[in-house]
């Protein structure tokens, strides 16, 4: 039978919703980005990573040396051992005097495989749309066909009251949440209680943050990523800080900082098992009526809910969850 693929009829006129790995893992020295690149094969599920690599040109770099190292990062993207292709690159911000330097060089060098690119720091819609014209610009330039996607840090005051033109901006992929840049933009005014767990998810001004954030990535059809935990030694209070962003807030995706971090993240934000197992089963029996309205054990469903149950094993897939063979073989094969 000849069987059409969720992405051929759930969409059409619409974007499909990004399907991102649930942990994005910061590295900025060469050293740090090979370690990172071998734990995202070691850990990877059917040749797919669990993980992307964000290399670091912002906190990264030595100063005065920032277009030698966005070269570095360059030369890593092209390697063999980037053999999933998905290492963006977090550069300066819009006020930093090298930004075009190392956008130029990062698009120029390996502008056909770098996954995305993180601007930080804007304060107003402009300032995002400001970068993103020159990357295009760049794409122009050296011939480059396919859309490089952009990720936002939203981690100022002015940011996050913008959060929602930011998200509607071409390209854009994520909102990502600055915590600590956030709370320190407060003057004093926000605890540093706030900065770490139990207080990041209690203090009245960073839950609505966080809640602007999801909402407005979450209306436009992007993904939302949650800040950093900044304990490394304990994996439960990072999978317990993953699994509050992901059940209270609506996070999908959330920044590593340490190797340790990572799998408690992809294990936090998986699905539960229970729906991937309903998510496989209602989706094959949808395929089998061609995407029609079908009745399942006493409940109508139509193609809103295949929707979501598509995402759903998606991010299942994403994350290295077990899917039912048939499904596994139906719609990703």
């Amino acid at each position: 039978m000849n069987h059409l693929l969720p992405s051929d009829v759930l969409y059409a006129g619409s974007r499909p919703f990004p399907q991102l790995a649930a942990c994005e893992h910061f590295a900025g020295s060469e050293k740090l980005l090979n370690k990172a690149l071998q734990i995202q094969a070691d850990l990877s599920v059917n040749a797919q990573p669990v993980f992307d690599i964000t290399a670091d040109c912002e906190d990264g770099a030595p100063a005065g040396k920032e277009r030698e190292h966005a070269a570095m990062i360059a030369g890593l993207i092209l390697s063999g051992e980037n053999r999933f292709g998905r290492i963006g690159v977090r550069i300066h911000d819009v006020r930093h005097p090298a930004w075009r330097d190392e956008l130029e060089t990062i698009i120029g060098q390996a502008g056909q495989r770098v996954a995305y690119i993180v601007l930080p720091k804007p304060e107003i819609a402009d300032n995002v749309l400001t970068q993103i014209a020159v990357l295009d610009g760049l794409r122009s330039r050296y011939g480059i066909v396919r859309e490089i996607p952009v990720h936002v840090l939203i981690e100022t005051p002015g940011a996050l009251h913008n959060a929602w033109e930011i998200a509607r901006l071409p390209h854009v992929e994520t909102l990502d949440f600055g915590l600590m840049d956030f709370v320190s933009g407060y003057h004093g005014a926000v605890p540093s209680s706030a900065m770490r767990s139990p207080g990041q998810f209690e203090h009245a001004l960073v839950a609505r943050a966080k809640c602007e954030i999801a909402a407005a990535a979450l209306g436009n059809g992007i993904v939302p990523s949650h800040n950093v935990t900044t304990e490394i030694r304990d994996a439960n209070v990072v999978r317990e800080d993953a699994r509050r962003a992901r059940m209270e807030f609506g996070f999908l995706r959330m920044w590593s900082i340490h190797p340790n971090q990572i799998q408690p993240i992809v294990e936090a934000m998986r699905p539960d098992f229970a729906e991937v197992n309903e998510a496989a089963t209602l989706l094959i029996a949808a395929q089998n009526a061609a995407w029609g309205p079908i009745q399942q054990e006493g409940t109508l469903h139509d193609r809103a809910s295949y929707r979501y149950y598509w995402e759903l094993l998606q991010r299942a897939q994403a994350t290295g969850m077990d899917i039912p063979d048939d499904a596994r073989q139906r719609f990703f094969s």
